[in-house]
């Protein structure tokens, strides 16, 4: 028996996965990876490190991508909700340059597979969220790189909240999707 359903996006190998979740007056139970039942639905990938973060309302992280020993992620929000985006960086993909977002929460239990070679962004939706993410290779940050997330040329549909968006000075400073080095 297989726990989780793959629903297909617009953009090739990037996946939201639905997990089941079994619930009773104690709570609920789901699982949140299983290897054997990702490869059953086609998603072999080996994961290799954890990530978790928390973060207020409003904070946006990303665009941020490794130029190289690009990594893909598993991502889920354990506690709060975000506005996850995946941006297709794979110069010889149909949809290179193309976007999807999907609000990741608590309640909806929903998780996304972003494959190596898409750039990465979140929008913090509530305050205290935690969003925990695998990846298929570590962390390294002398290739780590992004685009600044308003680009006009992705031209990303940001929801709208209450404030200001939150960002690092890094990721205020990240060059433009026509002036990223992708290799």
């Amino acid at each position: 028996m297989n726990n989780f359903t793959v629903i297909k996006t617009p953009i090739e190998g990037l996946v939201v996965i639905e997990p089941k979740v079994f619930t009773d007056t104690r709570g609920f139970f789901m699982e949140s990876y299983n290897k054997e039942s990702f490869c059953e639905l086609g998603l072999s990938m080996e994961f290799v490190q954890d990530n978790h973060i928390k973060s207020r309302i409003g904070v946006l992280r990303g665009i941020h991508f490794q130029r190289k020993f690009s990594q893909g992620k598993l991502v889920r929000v354990i506690k709060g909700s975000v506005y996850d985006v995946a941006v297709d960086l794979r110069k010889d993909s149909q949809t290179f340059g193309q976007w999807y977002g999907i609000e990741l929460s608590e309640k909806n239990n929903k998780m996304l597979y972003i494959p190596e070679n898409f750039g990465h962004a979140f929008l913090t939706l509530e305050d205290d969220t935690e969003l925990y993410f695998k990846t298929t290779n570590v962390y390294h940050p002398e290739f780590e790189s992004g685009i600044i997330y308003y680009d006009e040329d992705l031209g990303i549909a940001w929801p709208e909240i209450e404030g200001e968006y939150v960002l690092s000075e890094k990721d205020k400073n990240l060059p433009t999707f026509r002036n990223v080095e992708l290799d």
